[in-house]
């Protein structure tokens, strides 16, 4: 599970050096390095090592549905385990990255039950709005932030966490709002989440409080390994793993058609 990401190239960027580079570029040339890094390999070696996060659901008639679903520790990330940087990207670059590599964006119900199995759990540090929300500078300040609760905290690598971004998710929504993107999450030490599941940003946008974070795209459902993409196509295993019951176009979901070009 995960083995679609290849061997991190060597001399690699760090994530403060992929920071520097990207930080005159604008939001679609970002994009497309975000996208070429990633897809190189070049992330911090613990995110390669998937937690198992269980869930479940019985039906009516009394039938249990046990599921486990593999996910990443943290969020996606670029850079090596000593200087990453947790990266925003947009549904395009996000989709592209977890279709190539053997992954799924999350729905709410994973992102909930991630929430709940996480060993640690970082307060929210949301940043000052406005346009500066998008630039690289706010995703490297707040990475900085993040890293200093990190530390405080004493989290090793590797550990499951979560509460420090906003999950881009999928959602049926997304079928009834082409071009848009599913944000959820960045819940508070009381368990509530900051952000409510929404589409009303276009799927090219990206901002510092968002995170991506990867399920593997195969799940064990009542003992067996299932595609997720089959799971979620069926009425009642479905609900296991989503609370919107089937989500029958994952992977067009994952993959919305560019009518417009992001750069704005």
């Amino acid at each position: 599970m995960g083995s679609g990401i290849p061997q991190a190239p060597d001399r690699a960027l760090t994530g403060s050096q992929f920071a520097a580079y990207v930080s005159s570029m604008d939001a679609r040339q970002r994009e497309q390095a975000i996208l070429k890094e990633i897809l190189a390999g070049n992330m911090p070696g613990f995110l390669r090592n998937l937690i198992p996060v269980k869930l479940s659901y019985v039906t009516p008639a009394g039938r249990a549905i046990a599921a486990t679903v593999f996910v990443m520790p943290e969020y996606l990330a670029i850079g090596s385990d000593k200087d990453f940087l947790r990266i925003p990207m947009n549904l395009y670059t996000a989709g592209t990255v977890a279709s190539r590599l053997g992954f799924i964006l999350p729905t709410r119900k994973i992102v909930n039950a991630i929430y709940e199995q996480s060993a640690i759990h970082f307060s929210p540090e949301p940043m000052t709005p406005g346009p500066q929300m998008r630039s690289t500078e706010y995703y490297r300040v707040h990475n900085q932030k993040i890293e200093e609760q990190s530390r405080e905290l004493g989290i090793a690598q590797g550990t499951l966490v979560s509460g420090h971004k906003k999950d881009v998710v999928v959602t049926n929504l997304l079928a009834n709002n082409p071009g848009r993107i599913a944000i959820y999450g960045w819940h508070r030490l009381s368990g509530a989440p900051i952000q409510p599941l929404s589409t009303v940003h276009g799927a090219c946008y990206a901002d510092y409080s968002h995170g991506i974070r990867l399920v593997s795209d195969t799940a064990i459902v009542n003992g067996e390994s299932r595609s997720i993409y089959d799971v979620m196509e069926d009425p009642v295993l479905s609900r296991a793993l989503s609370d919107e019951g089937p989500i029958p176009h994952l992977r067009d979901l994952m993959a919305p058609s560019a009518d417009t070009p992001c750069g704005q």
